[in-house]
């Protein structure tokens, strides 16, 4: 009898202890609300080399697990003491913790849209990803400098000037510098269709030059339907063999600028300056979008060798340098006016005479 008793004493104890662990996890794998508390959402932070202990007293602090005890051990029993990942998390206190453990896990951060307007320079697509917290902008830089890098991408160029594509993207906080160049190459490839690629070689010109003259054309005018005839114009002078001379170049390859160009510049010793030098630049000197590669692609079929801006942030062709003085006279006339450039970035800046051959 005495032995009954103490067996139903001893099932009671397990019933009770088995009962007592079960509720314990519950409690543990519970969220700290409900649901429908409807609790705010956080972003937390996870730095890079961040111990799980140290997770644990974040989640903590920011009131998304019950105790930082109870997390330590369901990452023990879960093995995820070594297996959280670095970046910004969107959580909240209504999720179970394995949940949350389950998204720190899996690297499932959050994404921040950053768009890169089309004929940015490598400098200004760095700033715009370091202004928004994305990457470093020295070593973005750097990166998009070092040929090494670059020659690891397929291009055989001494920069990414001209191959990171200008869209939007998405990119956790914060991403490698190397691994953004990559998917801005990556989209540009994307784009280059076969089609595109097949009337390259057409047209006889490498992906470079392509690129190097769209580059030219995203510079040249903000209104898109002018890009075929501008393309136009360029390619009618590189045929003939007559200098581009585009202001965008010329500024592009001057180690300072302050925003006005002078005509002492345009006789800057850059390879770059195509015053100086004809045919196109040695590589682009933007990034330019799908608009302007089609333009360089499929450029207009007109006899203009030249155009002036009306100020109005469009252009007058011309074919004949008698026609292009005329539209100078009309569009840029100015009490102290003196050279006028068949190009120029911003409608307003001062404009440089003609010569034969020559806008």
């Amino acid at each position: 009898m005495k032995l009954r008793v103490l067996l139903i004493l001893a099932l009671v104890v397990v019933v009770l202890g088995g009962l007592a662990a079960y509720l314990t996890i519950r409690w543990i794998e519970s969220p700290v609300v409900s649901e429908s508390a409807q609790p705010p959402v956080k972003i937390v932070a996870i730095p890079e080399g961040t111990t799980f202990l140290r997770v644990a007293q974040i989640l903590e602090r920011e009131q998304l697990i019950k105790s930082r005890s109870s997390f330590m051990w369901l990452g023990k029993r879960l093995e995820a003491e070594r297996k959280i990942r670095p970046g910004e998390y969107e959580l909240n206190a209504a999720m179970p913790p394995t949940e949350i453990l389950s998204k720190l896990m899996a690297g499932r951060v959050v994404l921040h849209s950053v768009t890169i307007p089309e004929g940015y320079t490598i400098s200004q697509i760095a700033d715009v990803f370091a202004a928004h917290g994305i990457t470093d902008r020295t070593e973005f830089v750097r990166l998009a400098h070092d040929q090494s890098f670059v020659k690891t991408l397929g291009i055989s160029a001494d920069s990414v000037e001209g191959y990171l594509y200008p869209d939007t993207y998405r990119f956790p906080r914060p991403t490698a510098g190397k691994d953004i160049v990559k998917a801005m190459v990556d989209q540009l490839r994307y784009v280059l269709t076969t089609e595109w690629q097949a009337r390259a070689k057409e047209m006889r010109m490498t992906t470079h030059q392509v690129l190097t003259l769209a580059s030219v054309i995203e510079k040249e005018t903000g209104a898109g339907e002018e890009r075929p005839h501008i393309a136009s114009v360029f390619h009618n002078r590189l045929k003939k063999r007559i200098p581009l001379q585009s202001d965008p170049t010329v500024i592009y390859g001057l180690p300072n600028f302050d925003g006005n160009l002078r005509k002492k510049d345009l006789s800057h010793p850059s390879p770059y300056n195509t015053y100086r030098w004809a045919g196109l630049p040695p590589g682009p000197i933007a990034n330019p979008g799908a608009d302007s590669i089609r333009a360089a692609l499929y450029p207009m079929t007109t006899s203009d060798l030249y155009f002036v801006s009306k100020n109005n942030g469009t252009h007058q062709f011309s074919a004949t340098l008698v026609e292009h003085n005329r539209a100078v006279e009309q569009y840029q006339k100015r009490p102290r006016r003196v050279r006028s450039s068949q190009t120029s970035v911003v409608p307003t800046k001062r404009v440089h005479g003609q010569q034969e051959g020559a806008s």
